[in-house]
C-alpha cells in the first residue's frame, strides 16, 4: 500500500481517524523494518515515506491541540 495523504487530506479527518492513521502507519514501519531485516528489501523508501506521513499527522494533532488551547 503506497498512498501519500497531503496535509489537506490530514485536515480533513477527525482526532480519532489521525490517531487511527497513525498507529497504522506505524504498523507498517515495524512490518517493513523486520521485514527487512531477513530479506532483501525492495521498497528502501517505503520506511522513510511512512515516518513522513506519521510526522505530519502528529504536527497536525499538535496544531489542532494548541490552537484549541
Amino acid at each position: 500500500m503506497n498512498f501519500n495523504m497531503t496535509m489537506s487530506e490530514l485536515q480533513k479527518k477527525n482526532d480519532a481517524e489521525l490517531a487511527a492513521f497513525i498507529a497504522e502507519k506505524r504498523e507498517e514501519i515495524r512490518k517493513v523494518r523486520f521485514g527487512a531485516s531477513g530479506s532483501g528489501m525492495r521498497n528502501t523508501h517505503a520506511i522513510r515515506n511512512n515516518r513522513h506521513e506519521v510526522a505530519q499527522a502528529l504536527t497536525e494533532l499538535t496544531r489542532r491541540t494548541k490552537v484549541g488551547a
